[in-house]
């Protein structure tokens, strides 16, 4: 070792961290948000994670602002997501960024926000959802439904011998709302008609629309009431 290579330790100032460290803990007051903050994401970056964490998923549609940061930051993102085992997924042509959980076979390692799985009912009409709404990708239109279109899908699937229009009527009811409460479906400004969000496209694990109508028919084969194995991988909503 030459004596170029060691800083004498009288050059340094005991109350004073070498010029790197100076530099990274400048870089951290400069974006300091609040007392203690020790985070170097700029605040723009931090507001995308937290509407991320948030959930159920971004429409770019309709805050393009948003949308720029995550494309623009999206590898520091997933940096920082991988450390919690959830990976950004982003759909450019329908502008719908979501998280979901990684797959990864390890103890401690399930997504931050639980996953209630779909009910029957529910998976059935949103898959049917998702067949419509890929048999009219790029149209520019929107996909809509309406209560009684939501009612005629799930009696189409009724378990042999059902004739309870009431459990029925509940049933459609119960699908609607959990739906809604995913933001895969948003009210329009018609009374009892929905438009089917494009996120819905990305909330269901498959790789190609022709395996929901094999999977359709292993549900209609399902016990009733049974739970269908499809994990929505959105968050739950949450109160803005």
């Amino acid at each position: 070792m030459t004596p170029h290579s060691v800083t004498p330790p009288e050059m340094y100032d005991a109350g004073t961290p070498p010029l790197a460290s100076r530099g990274t803990e400048a870089y951290r007051s400069e974006r300091s948000l609040f007392a203690g903050d020790t985070g170097s994401f700029p605040l723009e970056l931090r507001q995308a994670l937290v509407r991320l964490l948030r959930g159920p998923y971004i429409d770019g549609t309709a805050d393009a602002q948003l949308w720029n940061t995550i494309l623009t930051h999206r590898a520091s993102l997933q940096q920082y997501l991988s450390e919690v085992f959830l990976l950004l997924t982003v759909d450019p042509e329908r502008k719908i960024a979501l998280l979901a959980p990684a797959e990864i076979d390890a103890v401690h390692t399930q997504p931050i926000v639980a996953r209630k799985p779909l009910r029957r009912e529910e998976t059935l009409l949103a898959l049917r959802l998702r067949m419509l709404l890929d048999r009219h990708a790029g149209t520019g239109t929107d996909v809509t439904v309406t209560r009684s279109g939501a009612r005629e899908i799930l009696a189409e699937h009724r378990q042999p011998g059902a004739v309870d229009d009431k459990r029925l009527d509940e049933q459609t009811d119960a699908s609607l709302a959990r739906l809604l409460a995913l933001k895969l479906l948003v009210p329009t400004e018609v009374p009892g008609e929905y438009r089917v969000s494009n996120a819905l496209a990305l909330a269901l694990p498959f790789d190609s629309i022709d395996q929901i109508p094999a999977y359709l028919e292993a549900l209609d084969n399902a016990p009733d009431g049974g739970e269908a194995p499809v994990q929505d991988d959105t968050a739950e909503e949450s109160a803005e």
